[in-house]
């Protein structure tokens, strides 16, 4: 009587390990595309920040280069400062006041939309073998370098 209880205790145990285990290994892969999308978005706003920079930027070039080729025929080279500093102005209160974040998240949407291939991680999205076989690795590495008791 006793040996047919604790076989189904041990199968039931068997089952319960086999499904805890598969519920972890669901929640590591939720957990890697959840760490994955949220990196996406991190680096799409810093693209969209970038390229807002480059077009504030690149506006200034086109409004300085011909005030500074004009200017170095009069010398008037106390007035040249402040148009950078005009600018940085504008910019540093577009993005305190203005709608520069909106237009940031707009363009980090866009990028996420039409432009995937940017945000893609190299050799791909890491799966639980490839995690696995590198904790593996790891503890093998710390296994063989540690210090042994007998040489010390």
């Amino acid at each position: 009587m006793g040996s047919i209880v604790g076989k189904a205790m041990d199968e039931n145990m068997k089952k319960n390990q086999q499904f805890m285990m598969k519920n972890q290994e669901i929640m590591l892969v939720r957990q890697i595309h959840m760490q994955n999308q949220m990196r996406q978005r991190m680096a799409a706003m810093q693209m969209a920040r970038a390229r807002d920079m480059f077009q504030w930027f690149g506006a200034f070039y086109a409004v300085f280069a011909p005030i500074a080729i004009a200017g170095a025929k009069r010398n008037k080279g106390l007035l040249a400062p402040l148009l950078p500093l005009t600018f940085i102005l504008g910019y540093q209160y577009d993005l305190a006041y203005g709608s520069k974040m909106q237009r940031m998240r707009a363009e980090a949407d866009r990028i996420m939309d039409d432009e995937k291939w940017l945000l893609d991680l190299p050799h791909g999205l890491p799966n639980l073998g490839a995690i696995e076989a590198a904790r593996i690795k790891q503890q093998e590495e710390d296994r063989l370098n540690r210090p042994n008791d007998i040489f010390l």
